[in-house]
């Protein structure tokens, strides 16, 4: 739910239109730049069209991001904690009145049913994943690589059994920024704005657990901020290519995604921009990753 892509509602409802059985989401909104109630219409109406097909993907969003929208980015943890309880009530048809510290509702109301549509939240750093353990249906970590898994299931763990809830319950989805063609080279250079936008939004904790330089966060992100987009092929280095991606050839693709299922990871969503070419691209995870003919 980026400003500068097509708006995601619009773009959700011709696709439930089109399709008949795939599963169809944010992946993911944010509670900053629409308020939730909003949100809660849009992905309901949205569950209608597809004959309860809807998840909702929900997360803090990005710093650099709301900084070139001139959208102050407060108190994350508080705003999404907040927001999936209010979206909670929504979704469940009742009546919301909440004083938050950041969420504030007044007493709204749906006036239809939604179904059940099941919250998932965008989580990277470590409380983000505790929480996201505690109040979510399903987690999508920003993550392609096996030591952020590791780390990611212990956490989310630690959430779900401080509230009594079982971890296994809960999904865990390896949002991967996903990039495949038989040219390992040009699925690379496919990935590097979408890895870009994944170094701006990711903690210190994590760049450090690969070995990447924080001040690169910076400097990627004023790139961003500036739209500066060709500026960012020489920003990205192999290594966040490395650590933030699924990328390369049909083969390197797939040893890394049976090394994410051997960790844990119960789902793997094949994020942008997919591949150089998108036909061509998911082709080939149909053919390679999915069939593995």
């Amino acid at each position: 739910d980026h400003y500068n892509n097509r708006d995601v509602y619009t773009t959700l409802a011709v696709l439930a239109m089109s399709t008949n059985r795939i599963k169809l989401g944010t992946g993911v909104t944010n509670p900053y730049t629409r308020n939730v109630a909003i949100t809660a219409q849009s992905i309901g109406a949205i569950n209608e069209i597809s004959g309860g097909r809807a998840i909702l993907g929900i997360g803090p969003g990005d710093k650099a991001t709301f900084d070139a929208m001139g959208i102050e980015w407060t108190e994350p943890m508080t705003t999404i904690n907040e927001s999936i309880t209010a979206l909670r009530g929504f979704l469940g048809g009742k009546k919301v009145s909440q004083d938050g510290k950041r969420v504030k509702i007044g007493g709204a109301k749906l006036a239809f049913k939604t179904g059940n549509i099941p919250i998932y939240m965008g989580a990277q750093g470590p409380k983000m994943l505790e929480l996201a353990g505690k109040i979510a249906d399903g987690v999508l970590i920003n993550a392609s690589h096996p030591k952020d898994f590791e780390f990611a299931i212990k956490q989310i763990a630690l959430g779900a059994k401080a509230v009594g809830r079982d971890p296994k319950s809960i999904d865990v989805g390896a949002y991967a920024c996903f990039s495949i063609h038989k040219d390992a080279e040009k699925a690379k250079g496919a990935a590097k704005v979408v890895v870009a936008f994944i170094v701006a939004g990711s903690p210190d904790t994590v760049l450090e657990r690969h070995g990447i330089d924080v001040s690169a966060k910076k400097n990627i992100g004023d790139a961003i901020a500036k739209g500066d987009f060709p500026g960012l092929n020489t920003l990205v280095t192999d290594a966040m290519i490395n650590a933030f991606s699924i990328c390369g050839t049909p083969a390197d693709c797939k040893a890394k995604v049976v090394e994410l299922q051997k960790i844990g990871v119960t789902q793997i969503v094949a994020g942008s921009p997919i591949g150089p070419d998108k036909e061509t691209a998911i082709k080939l995870i149909g053919k390679e990753i999915i069939g593995g003919k």
